[in-house]
């Protein structure tokens, strides 16, 4: 009788390498079909992931470092797999003493790891922009695995469709639902102007009737960005800010969406996996980090000297990169979405 390896695999910390992950855990999944497979991820991470067919387990990590080093010995995993890029991580696997070790060979962990991969660096020495979902690709191409399709995807449970249609009766399913995203952890850089925002949903209420959603995580930085908006348009808006969701429920609401404007952050990674229409704004961020063949997304990219700087917090005496890109240009992305258009 064949014994059942069982396989930990660390999920990245952010939301959006998280679901650009998905393509290499369809392919871990194929590749130890006849193995456990248990995910370590945050709460948050687990309910934009679930419910998935590639994992049989899941695992929240254990407050502080030596509990989460105990916690994973207890489970006696053959092998881990470490998508998170971090020192700690490998550590951690390392003192659980998990035989077999597989991650990028990076963050001066080499001597850590068993089954080493070596990222891509450009001749400077810094590692080249390279798409989050053919990174983790690379590791399960490693072992043998497939790539079957090089698009995320996610699931929307039913319940999670049902407190939807509960919490907000309002919705028209006549009327396309525009989900405008104006934040992002990443920093401040990442962030349109809000009068830009609360024009284009003025507009889009105006010229297509449509219900227009404020998307924001609470906190107040989001929540002030999202009054910020509302507070310029004289058509009501949904704020999220004063309704605040799951993660399933967060990715319900995207499903139902005609369009997604948003920042380079999360949800946009959400609405691609879901298959929605998305106009997305890039400033400081290389968009070759994130890039699919995704194509319903048009990508507008912020042009100026510094660009892209990759920096959380603005540097420049003038914010170029979002400054540039003007309501014109994303009511033309907007336009031709609704329109049944998409990005060549």
């Amino acid at each position: 009788m064949m014994i059942r390896k069982k396989i930990l695999i660390w999920l990245p910390s952010p939301l959006g390498d998280a679901i650009c992950a998905t393509p290499a855990l369809r392919a871990f999944r194929s590749h130890f079909a006849d193995d456990s497979i248990t995910f370590l991820a945050a709460p948050f991470t687990q309910a934009i992931l679930s419910p998935t067919a590639f994992a049989d387990n899941w695992l929240t990590p254990a407050k502080g470092f030596w509990a989460l080093t105990g916690q994973l010995r207890a489970q006696s995993f053959d092998m881990a797999i470490l998508m998170k890029n971090s020192f700690g991580s490998a550590l951690a696997v390392r003192l659980a003493k998990i035989q077999r070790r597989l991650g990028y060979a990076r963050d001066g962990r080499s001597i850590l790891l068993t089954d080493k991969i070596t990222p891509i660096k450009d001749a400077q020495g810094k590692f080249q922009p390279v798409s989050s979902v053919e990174y983790y690709l690379a590791m399960a191409q490693s072992l043998g695995g497939k790539a079957m399709s090089c698009l995320p995807e996610l699931e929307v449970a039913p319940a999670d469709s049902d407190a939807i249609a509960a919490k907000f009766p309002q919705l028209d399913r006549q009327r396309p639902l525009v989900i405008i995203v104006p934040g992002g952890a990443f920093g401040p850089s990442k962030l349109w102007p809000p009068e830009r925002f609360a024009a284009c949903a003025e507009h889009l209420i105006q010229q297509h009737h449509a219900q227009v959603i404020l998307s924001v995580a609470p906190t107040p930085a989001e929540n002030q960005a999202a009054e910020a908006i509302a507070s310029r348009c004289r058509h009501p808006l949904i704020n999220l800010g004063k309704t605040p969701l799951t993660g399933g429920q967060l990715k319900a609401l995207i499903s139902r969406a005609a369009l997604v404007l948003t920042n380079d952050t999360g949800p946009r990674h959400i609405a691609k996996a879901l298959r929605k229409k998305v106009v997305t704004l890039f400033g400081p961020n290389n968009p070759a980090w994130t890039h699919t063949e995704y194509p319903d997304e048009i990508r507008i990219v912020g042009k100026g000297p510094c660009v892209p700087c990759d920096r959380p917090i603005c540097k420049a005496t003038q914010h170029f990169c979002m400054e540039s890109i003007t309501v014109e240009d994303v009511l033309a992305a907007a336009e031709k979405m609704l329109s049944g258009g998409c990005h060549e």
